[in-house]
């Protein structure tokens, strides 16, 4: 069984081996690093392009596009527009397929500009227990998962990015603002507002692993549960700045943070 630092050796010699990558970039822990190495592997030769996208928030596309300048990545931001399918707004559980197809076809097209580049994006090994729409996307795009073709898990990829000295190391988990809605809720761009400013409040009061799920009038708060004091301690303040931004009612969902719950 291969060690973290054998797996990202392998990754190294499989991203040399591409010579023309464009990797789709979030921000998040495994876009972040999967850049890093094919920066690393192939310096400009890798475009690494971020999508600005109203499921993304401002303060996450700000840090990300601010990383990227700081490590010299060749970077290029794009612009999707998912919003604009009706498949997607419907939000009908393939929600995820329509936004990573949207971001691939972008994609594309820049790459129309740059032959003979091969399309890459973050599936890791955990992946492969999850259903995945989005997966499928990549799949009819001919998008490659090169952390997956060498087996490497989230927790390995936090070490080997501690290694880099990448501050994602220890960044929470994050899923697009899409995510917040149950299946059947139809999104607008105003409640994917409303649900990144109630997210924003969260944030700048020190939480770093939350979730708002959205629930038309109703806020539901996703913490993990050695936060629920700070929140109950700071209840007041919190639910007076959440109702400003629209919301009728604030909720504390004492299950807990619980990545992909929305119902």
């Amino acid at each position: 069984m291969l060690t973290p630092e054998e797996k990202e050796k392998a990754l190294l010699s499989l991203l040399k081996s591409y010579t023309n990558l464009a990797v789709a970039y979030s921000g998040g822990v495994d876009s972040t690093y999967l850049a890093d190495c094919a920066h690393e592997a192939l310096g400009e030769q890798a475009s690494i392009i971020i999508a600005d996208s109203p499921s993304l928030p401002r303060s996450e596309l700000a840090e990300a596009i601010e990383l990227a300048k700081e490590r010299c990545w060749n970077l290029h931001i794009i612009y999707p527009k998912e919003y604009e399918n009706p498949a997607y707004l419907a939000n009908q559980g393939d929600r995820c397929f329509h936004c990573k197809d949207a971001l691939f076809n972008q994609m594309k097209h820049y790459m129309k500009q740059h032959p003979n580049t091969i399309l890459a994006f973050g599936a890791i090994e955990d992946d492969k227990s999850d259903i995945r729409p989005g997966a499928l996307a990549a799949e009819n795009h001919n998008a490659v998962a090169p952390l997956q073709e060498v087996n490497l898990f989230k927790s390995e990829i936090r070490q080997l990015s501690l290694h880099r000295g990448l501050p994602t190391a220890e960044k929470a988990s994050f899923a697009c603002l899409g995510s917040r809605f149950p299946k059947g809720t139809p999104i607008t761009l105003d409640k994917l507002s409303q649900v990144e400013k109630a997210e924003e409040i969260l944030r700048t009061h020190g939480y770093k692993q939350y979730r708002v799920r959205h629930h038309n009038e109703i806020c539901r708060i996703e913490l993990e549960p050695n936060d629920f004091s700070k929140l109950i301690n700071e209840r007041e303040l919190i639910i007076k700045e959440i109702k400003k931004i629209g919301y009728r009612y604030v909720t504390l969902d004492i299950n807990g943070y619980s990545s992909g719950s929305t119902t």
